[in-house]
């Protein structure tokens, strides 16, 4: 019995030791030909967003919001795939348990084990080449990125604040 809890201890600190590794990294992604990038963690922070000038359409800003999403969703799909890579082995003892900090309740959005059910994939979503554009929220079907003005807590019209 004493092994067994050696053994759980080993690999918990194992475990404390991926996530603060994962925590440390940086990961891009982009979207538009790198119009757009952002940078996370690797436990799927968002560190930073750069926006290239030839990406600012004042009377597109739709397009702008779209490509923001995308690239923050490809980093975080990065992000995905190095905690995959870094846990994965560490998790294959744990038959895919849930881990606090990677996914199941109480995990960051997104972020799962190997052996965890994976998330449904959105209307839009597709992963096809030069597929950048986000599926649209619900209850936003013409496919534009809903946002609030943190000013006056209003939304754009005929979009989803969110």
């Amino acid at each position: 019995m004493s092994n067994l809890l050696a053994q759980a201890q080993a690999m918990q600190n194992q475990l404390m030791e991926a996530q603060a590794n994962l925590e440390s990294q940086e990961i891009e992604g982009s979207a538009g030909g790198g119009l757009v990038t952002a940078l996370v963690s690797g436990t799927g922070e968002l560190l930073s967003l750069n926006i290239k000038p030839e990406a600012v359409d004042p009377d597109d800003t739709e397009t702008l919001a779209d490509l923001i999403v995308a690239a923050v969703r490809d980093a975080s799909e990065n992000a995905k795939e190095v905690a995959a890579a870094a846990m994965g082995p560490l998790a294959g003892g744990l038959g895919g348990a849930d881990i606090p900090g990677f996914g199941g309740a109480g995990g960051p959005a997104g972020f799962s084990l190997p052996g965890a059910t994976p998330p449904a994939v959105e209307p839009g979503d597709d992963d096809e080449p030069g597929n950048d554009r986000p599926a649209p929220r619900p209850g936003n079907e013409s496919g534009g990125v809903g946002f609030v003005n943190p000013g006056s807590g209003t939304g754009s019209p005929g979009q989803n604040p969110g």
